[in-house]
């Protein structure tokens, strides 16, 4: 028996969905305004997983300008073994103002899990959180929430299915099967299941905060009745606490904290059978800074152990519905907490697929890898832009860690940067950059900071680099960023200024969509350049190093 801490998926992870294809596990999770879209992550024990890409790497998709937090949301990953194809369906959620929440529903599919995957087929825009169900005989249905925008109606609407045909995209008569099986509400994400003569439906439910929780019901006939759980309480949450939130849009629920769980916000997850008969539901959870209700790691993916009962219901196997921190899966391997970690030296033309960048995707037009130990970032836009900004960046993994390179710049103008630092959206980021002074008479090292939107410059910490390159470390430890640097690998470590604070860095810290909450979608390390002159400076980098401390479940 094999002991797995969770997360089992630590940074930003949210949304798992998973499927076994023989002895293979895959898991897929929303990326949001990141590119490629969509990651993938594959195991073959439960608890060791390893990025292996990402199903929207053509630009099938324009993320630029997109408002936090939309983009890309919980795609839903299955697997069709009549004709032996993995399928994928996915929302491309473009709005959120005034609460009307356009998004459009697709499809792609791929022969292996690597790709290449289809072109997207359009399915409905009538609300969000699509899955896929592959019958036995052949048939396909679709399932979705029906996003709600009448005044005087329950929010946020129904759960919906229909019948779809997968060659064409054409969806048949929508049927309305529920508004939920419990009171938490804000019912979403339905995911459908047949064991034991029923049809299963799992529900994410609560809000996607403090309240999360998934419920589930049952009926013989696809289509409905569905019947509750006839506990009426989720099957999984972080907090136990009976809550009644129906027509409640509040997604942070703060009031559900529970402090004395590890780990908060479980939810929004999938089932999956081993082959030797065990079930396992995945989730997605989040771990706040201690003594706060922030949680710079967004939303992770956690596991846990779960069971059919005599009369056919689902639940963990310690018949409470907590989730736990950690969980025992027989015959798993120690979890190698390393594979988080980062060392790329750009010592080849593929570098680390883990490298995501917002809003816009990654090419050669500010790209350039083509030398041995060198990767080039040409400076676009600032780093407040929605559209270009020239960012390569990682998902932070743990709470303690730290992220260096060594950059070098020969900028002709004062807009010309490049640099390292911490990154959750346009509007919300810490630069270490190296440019010239604002007389542009000398190069120097100097920090900038985006908080809510707001720039703050701190120009009376900036340091002279007359090398022309420069090692910069960024130590993140609980919520406090320490920046140093040094100029030879034989020098000791410079601090550049004080420790700052930047536990804003985090889904409820930041400044997201006009009447939602901040966030949820995750801290970001990152290298990257900036050139509002003439788009030709470039940043040289010469490595990307992150070292989680104590591990990624630090």
């Amino acid at each position: 028996m094999g002991k797995v801490v969770n997360p089992v998926i630590p940074g930003m992870a949210p949304d798992p969905s998973i499927v076994r294809v023989g002895e293979d596990y895959y898991l897929a999770t929303s990326t949001f305004h990141w590119q490629p879209g969509i990651q993938l992550f594959h195991s073959r024990d439960l608890a060791n997983w390893e990025a292996v890409g990402y199903v929207l790497t053509k630009e099938e998709v324009s993320l630029q300008g997109t408002n936090t937090p939309a983009g890309i949301w919980a795609p839903h990953l299955s697997y069709d073994s009549a004709t032996k194809r993995f399928w994928l369906v996915y929302s491309h959620m473009q709005n959120m103002a005034g609460r009307e929440f356009n998004a459009d529903a697709y499809a792609v599919w791929a022969s292996d899990i690597r790709g290449p995957w289809s072109k997207p087929l359009y399915l409905t825009s009538i609300g969000f959180d699509p899955s896929l169900y592959h019958a036995p005989d052949g048939h396909h249905y679709l399932a979705i929430l029906e996003w709600e925008t009448r005044d005087g109606y329950q929010a946020p609407g129904y759960i919906v299915l229909a019948e779809v045909d997968l060659t064409t995209g054409q969806v048949g008569e929508w049927h309305r099967v529920t508004q939920g099986f419990t009171t938490r509400g804000c019912v979403e994400a339905p995911q459908l299941y047949y064991h034991d003569g029923y049809y299963y439906l799992l529900l994410a439910s609560g809000g996607t905060g403090y309240g999360h929780g998934i419920e589930i019901g049952r009926a013989k006939s696809i289509f409905g009745p569905y019947e509750p759980n006839p506990t009426d309480e989720p099957i999984l949450t972080s907090q136990p606490a009976h809550l009644f939130s129906l027509g409640d849009p509040d997604a942070g629920h703060f009031e559900m904290y529970n402090p004395h769980s590890p780990i908060q916000k479980a939810g929004h997850g999938s089932l999956v059978e081993t082959p030797d008969g065990h079930w396992y539901l995945t989730h997605l959870m989040a771990r706040p800074l201690p003594g706060t209700k922030l949680n710079p790691l967004g939303r992770e993916t956690g596991l846990q152990p779960v069971e059919w009962t005599a009369d056919s219901w689902l639940m963990l196997t310690d018949g409470s519905n907590l989730a736990k921190a950690t969980v025992e899966i027989p015959g798993a391997q120690v979890q190698d907490q390393a594979v988080w970690d980062i060392d790329e030296d750009f010592a080849t033309v593929i570098y680390d697929q883990r490298f995501m960048t917002p809003y816009h995707p990654q090419s050669p037009a500010w790209l350039d890898n083509t030398i041995p130990g060198k990767l080039k970032i040409y400076g676009r836009n600032s780093l407040f832009s929605q559209f270009a900004p020239s960012i390569m960046a990682t998902r932070a993994t743990s709470l303690d860690y730290t992220v260096q390179t060594k950059v070098q710049i020969k900028p002709d103008h004062y807009s010309e940067s490049a640099g390292i630092g911490l990154y959750y959206d346009s509007n919300n980021w810490l630069y270490a950059r190296l440019g010239l002074a604002d007389d542009e008479k000398q190069l120097t090292l100097r920090l900038m900071q985006a908080k809510l939107g707001q720039r703050l410059n701190y120009r009376f910490d900036e340091v002279g680099v007359p090398a022309g390159s420069v090692e910069i470390k960024l130590a993140y430890h609980f919520g406090v960023a320490t920046v140093s640097y040094r100029f030879d690998a034989d020098e000791a470590w410079q601090a550049l200024g004080q420790p700052i604070d930047v536990q804003y860095l985090s889904d409820e810290g930041v400044n997201g969509e006009p009447g939602e909450i901040g966030g949820f979608t995750g801290l970001f390390n990152f290298i990257g350049a900036v050139d509002a002159h003439q788009h030709d400076s470039y940043g040289e980098f010469s490595y990307y190093r992150v070292i989680n401390q104590g591990g990624a479940n630090a």
